[in-house]
């Protein structure tokens, strides 16, 4: 099964439940890029537009590829009052895209559903010299340490052999992405750090985890069980969960 799809399934949850990103984030980018009416953008993997707004209200023109139709169609909708908007529905890798044409290519919690021989070459091809890729991905810890232990159990009562693709959060990670993109060409590159905290009720946070691709690729009858028992969980500890959010940015331009 092809985990990129199973976002597509549910695009009304999706939107609602996944989080947003940090203005300073945001800023930073924009900053870097020197962002406005005059430069043009691409967003690869927009899903529902969690990461979009900012980036159309500087005017820039913006065009995402999005995979899932149903999201595609969705975030065409969301952004309608936009003229400075368009998406393809297309997976980034056999995208029909200009080379040298764009000032900043960036991903939100996406770029790891791609080759990243693919996925860095293409960038770089596709960015005008002095060109700006940005890269972010949102992960998600629970900060209570009894709780996170006693959801895990349920977890690993019901092992799965499908593996999130997306990064583990370390320093050192962040440094090895860091120095893989210098090996595609890239110059000036850096990673930031940002943090924030969000707060969920058992159902809330059911509704959360049916945004997570390896929860929704699991037979129906497990993903219920796993949702009743996490539900009790959660309920057992006062009904409500906290989760820490860090996220992490990779900055870089293209000579």
């Amino acid at each position: 099964m092809d985990l990129r799809f199973t976002f597509n399934e549910d695009v009304l949850n999706y939107d609602k439940m996944r989080p947003t990103y940090v203005k300073e984030l945001y800023e930073n980018i924009i900053q870097f890029s020197n962002l406005d009416s005059n430069k043009n953008a691409l967003e690869i993997g927009i899903g529902t537009g969690q990461a979009t707004l900012p980036f159309l209200n500087t005017g820039c023109n913006l065009t995402a590829v999005e995979l899932g139709e149903d999201m595609a169609k969705f975030s065409k909708e969301k952004f309608a009052k936009f003229h400075n908007f368009d998406v393809i529905n297309s997976d980034f890798e056999s995208a029909n895209l200009k080379k040298d044409d764009y000032d900043l290519i960036y991903s939100a919690t996406a770029f790891h559903w791609i080759p990243q021989e693919v996925g860095y070459t293409k960038i770089f091809n596709l960015l005008k010299s002095g060109g700006v890729m940005a890269l972010f991905w949102n992960h998600v810890s629970r900060t209570d340490a009894e709780l996170d232990f006693a959801m895990q159990e349920v977890y690993n009562k019901y092992k799965s052999t499908n593996e999130s693709s997306i990064h583990k959060f370390s320093e050192e990670k962040c440094l090895e992405i860091a120095e893989t993109i210098k090996k595609y060409g890239f110059v000036d590159v850096g990673y930031k750090l940002y943090y924030q905290t969000r707060f969920f009720d058992a159902p809330k946070y059911m509704s959360l985890l049916n945004t997570n691709s390896d929860h929704r690729a699991r037979p129906e009858e497990t993903r219920i069980l796993i949702e009743n028992e996490l539900s009790n969980v959660i309920n057992n500890f006062g009904g409500k969960i906290e989760i820490k959010d860090t996220i992490d940015l990779y900055l870089a331009r293209k000579p």
